[in-house]
């Protein structure tokens, strides 16, 4: 079944881009678990959105990396609730966290090295310490 639109942040996945399903849910849940379909399969098409650009596409790869099917479907599974409805909720609200992760840009890394002062500083307190050590052992005089 086609789903609504997904706004993230100022971004909106379109409802076409995702896709969800309803089966059976394992575990508690009575007499109604062999005949209610809770648990909940929603699919966004991530290699066909037009949504997202190519760098925040790679990014929500690696971060779904254990949710990718074969089509290169992210495929989100929602059983929490007994109740169909609050499962799908459920599972659109773990997509937009992805993608809200996906869409922030990690800062570059800058290297540093240490400065003089601190080069100083830790060849200084190597030096102290060696000589604290040499002093414990006493003279050979006895």
């Amino acid at each position: 079944m086609a789903s609504e639109a997904l706004p993230v942040g100022e971004l909106v996945i379109p409802g076409t881009d995702l896709t969800w399903t309803a089966t059976r849910s394992s575990g508690p849940g009575g007499q109604n678990v062999n005949k209610v379909s809770s648990r909940v399969e929603l699919r966004f098409d991530l290699e066909g959105t037009a949504a997202l650009g190519l760098a925040v596409k790679n990014r929500l790869r690696l971060l779904a990396k254990g949710y990718l099917d074969a089509e290169g479907r992210i495929l989100i599974r929602s059983e929490r609730t007994r109740d169909r409805q609050q499962n799908l909720e459920d599972a659109r609200d773990k997509l937009r966290e992805l993608v809200a992760q996906a869409l922030v840009v990690p800062k570059k890394r800058r290297p540093t090295k240490p400065s003089k002062g601190a080069k100083a500083r830790r060849v200084d307190d190597k030096r102290k310490q060696g000589a604290k050590k040499r002093d414990r052992h006493g003279s050979d005089a006895s």
